[in-house]
């Protein structure tokens, strides 16, 4: 008989009590300064990253492969016989080819692995409703068809607060983002069929911001329910206003707040929030 485990790394944002709740296994990237790295959600918290961010900009590396390695061995051990490796998109990191070379000493388990064409949190939501799929106990070939269609059903978009950081992240020209700043442009980033990061829109100041990304969600809510989050990076009361904007728009069938972590926040930088939209059937 199938005894499924679900693993995804670090990027996907879900926090520790999520994880918990779905028993979902996570690999932690790296994040790594001049003279120290750090392991993503274990040994530095997303809070810390902001909050370092005018020192210093980060980089993210690949899983770190003894840490791996030992978190496959742990769900050997457990009993599983198929693992589902759910990762953030390939067009944005090297993660996923990184786990597939982790998994080939274990002869044991069965590997199914999915890009999710996705990075943090619209990732995260394609990792729960797999897990809440695996609860159910069904055969590994049923989650796999289902996948797909969760993947299109899920949308997410953040609204930057300043261009610098996608300036130092080399996402952004210096001229291209002065004439932003001066004329206060905060770009709504979402990401394409690709796998890739784009601005979808464009706002200026955060008063029409916060109106477009209103507009994006009831343009969603226009033809279907959803399941909505609201996402902080290190801008919570800037998050829970936007929240209480939205909480009562007809169609939202749960709404949540949640953290951007350091995968996204490094290039955002601090004091933007975001929406994720889990479209239902």
């Amino acid at each position: 008989m199938q005894k499924i485990a679900v693993l995804t790394d670090s990027c996907c944002d879900l926090s520790n009590k999520t994880l918990e709740e779905y028993g979902i296994y996570q690999i932690p990237l790296r994040i790594i300064y001049k003279d120290k790295q750090y392991l993503d959600k274990v040994t530095i918290t997303p809070n810390e990253v902001f909050k370092n961010l005018h020192i210093e900009v980060p980089t993210t590396s690949l899983p770190d492969y003894e840490i791996g390695t030992k978190i496959f061995k742990e769900i050997e051990e457990a009993g599983f016989t198929d693992v589902l490796v759910i990762t953030i998109s390939h067009a944005l990191s090297g993660t996923l080819n990184s786990i597939k070379l982790m998994t080939e000493q274990f002869q044991n388990l069965k590997f199914h692995f999915f890009d999710t064409l996705m990075l943090g949190y619209p990732q995260g939501v394609v990792v729960r409703e797999a897990a809440k799929l695996v609860k159910q106990k069904p055969d590994i070939s049923f989650v796999l068809k289902k996948l797909p269609d969760i993947r299109k059903r899920v949308h997410g978009y953040i609204l930057v607060d300043t261009l610098e950081y996608l300036i130092k992240g080399g996402r952004l020209s210096k001229f291209s983002g002065a004439i932003g700043n001066v004329l206060n442009i905060k770009p709504i980033i979402g990401h394409n069929e690709e796998g890739k990061l784009y601005v979808c829109q464009k706002a200026r100041g955060d008063k029409q911001g916060k109106s477009k990304l209103k507009q994006i969600l009831q343009d969603f809510l226009d033809k279907t329910s959803c399941e909505v989050w609201v996402l902080s990076g290190a801008a919570k009361e800037k998050a829970q206003e936007f929240l209480q904007e939205i909480k009562n728009m007809n169609g939202i069938t749960d709404i949540h707040l949640e953290e951007i972590g350091a995968a996204m926040g490094i290039h955002t930088g601090p004091g933007v929030i975001g929406l994720v939209v889990l479209e239902q059937k």
